[in-house]
């Protein structure tokens, strides 16, 4: 149980508040933040973490935001990039996105009573002081040229126009990426040991799913909602999933044997920072959890024959006028009779033809492999849902690319890849995801294709050409995949 104050403690440094001065108000008002810990995501999806004193800091604030930290890149996953014989790497802080109080609940602070914090700044991994390298390198480069190329794209095909609630490329003041994960993850009780079969049956019978938790499951999962919630995250909901089995109320009067699977959601923010608010996400989890004396896994499939941890990734693409709306790339202008515009038909279809190239980058694991089997929801074909007309949003779980709609609500329309798990590198899934929908756009719209014809061009049968997808192949299907195809 944590039983500090939350509402005195410092959570978040907004990206609008990176100025020398405010960062020295924050640290000052927080005096039991004692760190400050630049982090680097290498291409493993590994992240760095130093313990630097605040006063080391303090000393000089701007010098060591244009600096950083060295670390020895040959202890990170940076593959014929920083090796045994050179070795160094940088680590330069990003001031473009919020930085996070990671704090230390076993520790607390005997002078404020708070939890000892550290200051965790996302940063950029530069090798020969001119190379920048990792994750988050990728994916920012992967984003700026993504928005550069559609603006080009959209100038040169202005046809597009027609489906969307734009009337020119003159009127974009800027493109906008947005992103959002879906995080599961199973709970136990150490040295603890469900019956496998029970958990089978349990998942075959869908006692657990959305049911009410109990217990120490109950009040970790209440409080990590809370506390998420005091860093901005603006948590949307948390809830039961498929996988577990009713914990027991030992002689003791507390639960053992706690066996659960749980799924927290929150609000989606632009590509880098939806990957970084994900990994920091994942470390309050673990401890809030912790301190119920409950273990935390994100494993995709930890016990075969029982449900795999997923995590849905969301991804959507606006722009934001000069008048200060916003319009959905994605969304036609009459959602009633068509279900995206060409963007949004060359975006999907750039999914599912380059998939084979994204997928290393999601199951880069064994593990990862193993959960994507049928039988437990999990996606098995590179195949897609569209609905049974444009008036009927799609609830096809059974597909890999999802296409998500509200009817009403343009800027809602988005693309749910549901083949990701907590272990899979975000910042490169979302990397090679918006580098393969570039190039489904690319070809949608110099063939100067209408939503109706790339509608048919997506529901191609088996052995029929396409001017972009391959002949042998279907994409899109209505029915439930895992009973109405064969292996």
């Amino acid at each position: 149980m944590l039983k500090y104050e939350l509402d005195k403690m410092l959570y978040t440094i907004p990206a609008e508040s990176h100025s020398e001065g405010e960062i020295r108000a924050a640290l000052a008002a927080h005096p039991e933040v004692k760190f400050v810990s630049v982090v680097g995501i290498d291409v493993g999806g590994h992240d760095t973490d130093e313990k630097i004193p605040v006063e080391e800091f303090l000393k000089d604030v701007e010098g060591f935001l244009q600096t950083g930290v060295q670390t020895d890149g040959s202890s990170v996953v940076l593959p014929k990039i920083a090796e045994l014989n050179n070795a160094k790497v940088d680590i330069i802080p990003d001031r473009s996105v919020d930085w996070f109080v990671d704090h230390n609940f076993n520790y607390p602070d005997p002078t404020t009573g708070l939890p000892v914090g550290t200051l965790r700044i996302p940063g950029s991994l530069v090798h020969n002081d001119s190379m920048k390298v990792g994750s988050r390198v990728v994916l920012r480069e992967a984003i700026s040229n993504f928005k550069k190329d559609i603006l080009e794209l959209l100038k040169n095909n202005p046809y597009v126009f027609e489906y969307m609630d734009i009337d020119s490329v003159d009127e974009i003041d800027e493109v906008v990426i947005t992103a959002a994960t879906e995080l599961e993850f199973w709970v136990k009780t150490p040295d603890d040991d469900a019956d496998r079969e029970q958990l089978s049956t349990a998942q075959m019978l869908k006692e657990q799913y959305w049911k009410r938790t109990t217990g120490p499951v109950r009040t970790a999962l209440e409080e990590c909602l809370l506390v998420l919630q005091k860093y901005g995250f603006e948590m949307e909901m948390g809830h039961k999933e498929v996988g577990g089995v009713k914990a027991k109320l030992g002689n003791s009067g507390s639960y053992d044997h706690v066996m659960e699977q749980l799924e927290i959601d929150w609000k989606y923010s632009t590509a880098v920072q939806a990957a970084d608010n994900e990994n920091h996400i994942k470390y309050v989890v673990r401890d809030v959890f912790r301190t119920y004396g409950l273990e935390v896994t994100f494993m995709a499939k930890p016990m075969e024959g029982i449900a795999g941890n997923g995590e849905h990734t969301h991804m959507g693409v606006a722009v934001k006028l000069k008048n200060g709306k916003r319009v959905n790339l994605f969304a036609p202008k009459n959602d009633k009779e068509q279900f995206l515009t060409p963007i949004g038909f060359g975006a999907l279809m750039g999914i599912l033809k380059n998939y084979d190239i994204i997928n290393p980058f999601v199951s880069s694991t064994t593990d990862a492999l193993n959960r994507l089997k049928p039988g437990y929801e999990a996606p098995v074909c590179t195949v897609t849902s569209l609905g049974i007309n444009a008036a009927s949003p799609s609830r096809n779980r059974t597909v890999l690319v999802g296409l998500v709609r509200e009817p009403g609500n343009p800027l809602a329309t988005r693309f749910e890849l549901r083949s990701p798990n907590p272990k899979s590198n975000t910042y490169l899934v979302l990397a090679a995801s918006y580098m393969a929908m570039l190039d489904g756009i690319k070809e949608a719209l110099e063939n100067k294709k209408t939503p109706e014809e790339l509608e048919k061009s997506i529901s191609k049968e088996y052995g029929q050409e396409d001017f972009y997808l391959e002949k042998d192949r279907i994409y899109r299907s209505e029915l439930d995949v895992f009973e109405e195809y064969t292996e």
